[in-house]
């Protein structure tokens, strides 16, 4: 039996106000047999009741609603199902929109040029608990951190302990992985991952891996 397939499949609700997009993204993903396109909304108000009723693993949102902008669907829908993973797939490169949908809770921030394959490849990375960000947003993120404190040094207040794993969560591990690397439990990996957000006065993993990727670089 093929592994993958005795896996519960992903299950990923679609929100764009596009017919097209999301008859599209229900084609493409449909092929997959780890994911499972669970419902379509073309609105704020309807994506967030498909949320709340369906609970799926994987959120596609794009920023520019009817009703309002994926951010405003994306809080909503991280209030009612924390457990959700948001994914936001979108033309917008514009950094106040980006910076508020990493503020907002999204677990990544893809621009819509990308392929196939590398959305399928993100949605698989967002539900296992990575943070996803396009590398044109990348950059951006960067530079808004850079713009936000110059000067003293963020990550001088981590313990060697936090700075490993703070790279780690960086370049993309789980929890899990940075336990099984570390060897310790997931439950502390969390309470120090609080602790890091604390220090660098953060609230999500891909504030907390750019202020390690500018600090990190070679100067």
């Amino acid at each position: 039996m093929n592994p993958e397939s005795a896996s519960p499949r992903i299950r990923v609700l679609l929100v764009d106000d596009s017919e097209l997009v999301r008859t599209g993204l229900s084609t493409l993903l449909a092929v997959e047999p780890t994911l499972s396109v669970v419902g379509t909304a073309a609105t704020v108000a309807d994506g967030v009741a498909a949320g709340l009723r369906l609970k799926p693993d994987v959120v596609l949102l794009d920023i520019r609603l009817p009703d309002g902008t994926g951010i405003d669907a994306c809080r909503q829908i991280l209030r009612s199902s924390p457990d959700t993973r948001v994914l936001m797939v979108t033309s917008v490169v514009d950094d106040a929109v980006i910076d508020d949908a990493i503020r907002a809770g999204a677990h990544g921030y893809l621009l819509k040029e990308i392929d196939g394959r590398g959305l399928v490849n993100a949605i698989r990375d967002v539900a296992a608990g990575r943070s996803i960000l396009d590398p044109a947003v990348t950059a951006r993120v960067i530079q808004l951190v850079k713009s936000a404190g110059p000067g003293r040094d963020p990550l001088a207040g981590l313990t060697p302990t936090e700075r490993q794993i703070l790279g780690l969560i960086a370049t993309g591990h789980t929890n899990r992985e940075v336990g099984a690397t570390l060897g310790i439990g997931e439950k502390t990996v969390r309470n120090h991952i609080s602790t890091i957000f604390e220090k660098l006065h953060v609230t999500r993993r891909a504030e907390a891996a750019a202020i390690y990727a500018r600090e990190s670089r070679p100067q």
